[in-house]
C-alpha cells in the first residue's frame, strides 16, 4: 500500500489538491454557496483523480530512467509492477471523469485538457526543452476548472491563469534543478538542462518573486489588502526569497508561498 501511495507522488498531490479545495471553497462562499457543498467536493475529487493519473503515469513512463538513477522508487525496486501503475493511472482518470460528469460539460472539458497536457509531459515533453509548456497549460487552466466546477463567475479568476501558469513553470524549474545531476546522466534535454543549473535556479526564483511582487502591488494599489493579507503576502515573499540559496529551499518556499498567497487573495477578494 505504501508503494502505491508513493507512486502518485504524495507531496505534490496533497499540495495541489489542498490548494484546489481551498480555492473551490473560497469561490463557492463568494458565490453565496456552502464552503463544502457537493460541487466543491466533486471538483476537488476530480482534481485528485487528475493527480493520481499524472503521478502514476509519470512513474510508469520514467521506469527505465528511474532504474538507473532512482532504483528505490516503486517500479524499479519491484514493489509495484508496471501494469499496476497503468491500472492506477486509469483509475485516476476514471475518478476525474465520473466526478466531473455532474458538474457539466465546461469543467469536464477544461479538466480533461489539463490532464491531457500532463499526460503529454509524462510521455513526450519531460525530457525536451518544451518541458515547461504542460505546467503553463495545466496549472493555468486549474483556476478556470475550479471556478466552472463550483459555478462561480469566471471574472473572479480572470487574471489567475496569467499568474498561476508562470508560478507553475518556476516550480517546474526548481524541481528539475533538484534532479539536475540524475537528468544529466541520462541525457535529458529538459528546460533546466538547456539553461544550466545556476541559470535555471535563478530564472525559477525570479519568476516566483515576480509573481508575488506583481500580485501584491496590484492589490495594494487597488486598496484591497488589509493588515493580515499584507502579513501573509510578505511571508510568501520571504519564503521565496530564502530559496535563492538552492533548489530544495526554493521548492519548500514555493509551497509555503502558494498557501500564504491563496489565503491573502481570499481575504482581498472576499
Amino acid at each position: 500500500m505504501l508503494a502505491l501511495v508513493r507512486l502518485v507522488h504524495p507531496a505534490p498531490t496533497v499540495a495541489v489538491v489542498s490548494l484546489a479545495a481551498a480555492l473551490a471553497a473560497i469561490l463557492s462562499i463568494q458565490a453565496g454557496e456552502l464552503a463544502v457543498g457537493p460541487r466543491v467536493i466533486l471538483v476537488t475529487l476530480s482534481v485528485l483523480g487528475s493527480q493520481i493519473l499524472t503521478g502514476a503515469l509519470n512513474d510508469w513512463a520514467d521506469r527505465e530512467r528511474d532504474a538507473k538513477v532512482q532504483p528505490t522508487k516503486p517500479i524499479p525496486s519491484g514493489a509495484v509492477h508496471p501494469r499496476v501503475a497503468l491500472i492506477l493511472a486509469g483509475g485516476g482518470l476514471a475518478l476525474q471523469i465520473v466526478t466531473s460528469l455532474p458538474l457539466g460539460a465546461v469543467p469536464m472539458v477544461v479538466g480533461l485538457v489539463a490532464a491531457a497536457s500532463a499526460v503529454a509531459y509524462n510521455l513526450w515533453l519531460s525530457r525536451r526543452a518544451a518541458s515547461f509548456v504542460p505546467y503553463l497549460v495545466s496549472f493555468g487552466l486549474l483556476p478556470i476548472w475550479i471556478a466552472t466546477g463550483v459555478g462561480a463567475p469566471l471574472e473572479r479568476v480572470a487574471a489567475a491563469p496569467l499568474l498561476v501558469g508562470p508560478f507553475a513553470v518556476a516550480a517546474h524549474l526548481a524541481n528539475t534543478v533538484r534532479d539536475f545531476d540524475a537528468d544529466a546522466r541520462i541525457g535529458s534535454g529538459n528546460l533546466a538542462q538547456r539553461l544550466g543549473r545556476r541559470t535555471a535556479l535563478t530564472v525559477a526564483w525570479g519568476m516566483a518573486m515576480a509573481v508575488g511582487l506583481g500580485v501584491g502591488a496590484a492589490f495594494i494599489l487597488g486598496g484591497r489588502v488589509e493588515a493580515i493579507g499584507l502579513v501573509l503576502g510578505a511571508l510568501g515573499i520571504a519564503a521565496i526569497a530564502q530559496g535563492i540559496v538552492g533548489p530544495e529551499r526554493l521548492w519548500a518556499g514555493m509551497l509555503i508561498a502558494a498557501v500564504c498567497w491563496t489565503a491573502s487573495w481570499a481575504l482581498a477578494t472576499g
